[in-house]
């Protein structure tokens, strides 16, 4: 059966991020990621402590292998990484732990100006709070986007704020949407990040956040799946009094319905998230992150949807 999805060079029915940068750049594009030391304001008391529930004490890089070396030479390492495995690929600098705008402008230009001048970077992504993006950053990174393409990821998990109260994100959910639609004013690209299987939230709750996101003006999203990690709160919390998680099938379902009412033109960055196997207490089957992949594309295929097939 031919492939009705549009944006696509292969079997997915979805926009992937790896479609995105053959046809923006014609060759393979890493996003290399990066620790710069961050912090975020619900981490060091400005706002609250502990940071989200469900946040590891890496603050969400834990695929970031060297935590000590100064980023440049993170950056060197990490595409070395890369092309052993693709020898042509370019890369994106990828600052991935904490938030990485929680500092004075004249921190972050000392931080990031040095990655706008390097030949071997094409682009540069930020992940941040919506919290933390002062209208004189917004604007620097307007600035510098018209040298390199230049992302800012911003955490929304869910759309309800009984669940992200309890998650302690600590900021109001229509904060992330004003800050999408102020970068997007400013020529930047923004992805969003949402997450599955929050304690007590319903299939129809995680689809009615998909859908708010696609009604932004965001590029791309990244679908994650709950993972309960040892040394959080969420994770104690589940071990004291286990609440309900997505089974794989139920997990495969519900991405499945979020894709097909997102917008056919969205990038797909992420379907699932990486656990890690050392601290992850539950579920077990997202550490086999190829067969979630797998799973989705076969049943996409089974139901013959694709994504935006239910989009307004």
């Amino acid at each position: 059966m031919k492939n009705p999805y549009p944006f696509s060079l292969d079997n997915k029915r979805y926009q992937t991020m790896n479609y995105y940068f053959k046809t923006q750049y014609n060759q393979k594009i890493a996003k290399v990621p990066l620790n710069a030391n961050f912090t975020c304001p619900n981490r060091d008391g400005t706002k609250s402590i502990g940071g989200c529930t469900f946040c590891s004490s890496k603050g969400s890089g834990d695929s970031v292998l060297q935590f000590d070396a100064d980023v440049q030479s993170q950056y060197e390492i990490g595409l070395k990484r890369m092309q052993n495995k693709w020898p042509d690929c370019k890369g994106f600098a990828y600052f991935q732990s904490y938030s990485n705008t929680y500092a004075p402008l004249n921190v972050l230009k000392k931080l990031y100006d040095p990655f706008y001048e390097r030949d071997d970077v094409l682009g540069i992504c930020i992940a941040t709070r919506a919290d933390c993006l002062e209208e004189d950053v917004i604007d620097y990174f307007s600035k510098q986007s018209l040298k390199k393409e230049t992302w800012i990821e911003l955490g929304l998990q869910s759309i309800h704020e009984k669940t992200m109260g309890a998650c302690n994100r600590a900021h109001s959910t229509q904060l992330v949407f004003d800050k999408i639609e102020k970068c997007k004013q400013k020529n930047l690209k923004v992805c969003v990040h949402i997450m599955n299987s929050l304690p007590y939230e319903s299939k129809e709750q995680m689809i009615e956040t998909a859908k708010r996101v696609s009604n932004s003006s965001c590029d791309a999203i990244k679908i994650h799946m709950l993972h309960l990690l040892k040394n959080t709160k969420m994770g104690k919390d589940y071990i004291d009094c286990p609440f309900p998680l997505l089974s794989l099938e139920e997990y495969v379902n519900v991405v499945i319905c979020q894709l097909e009412v997102l917008r056919k033109d969205m990038i797909i960055e992420r379907l699932t998230g990486d656990g890690m196997a050392n601290d992850l207490i539950a579920p077990n089957w997202t550490l086999k992150k190829t067969i979630v992949y797998n799973e989705i594309d076969k049943e996409m295929v089974k139901r013959n949807t694709w994504q935006g097939k239910y989009a307004k």
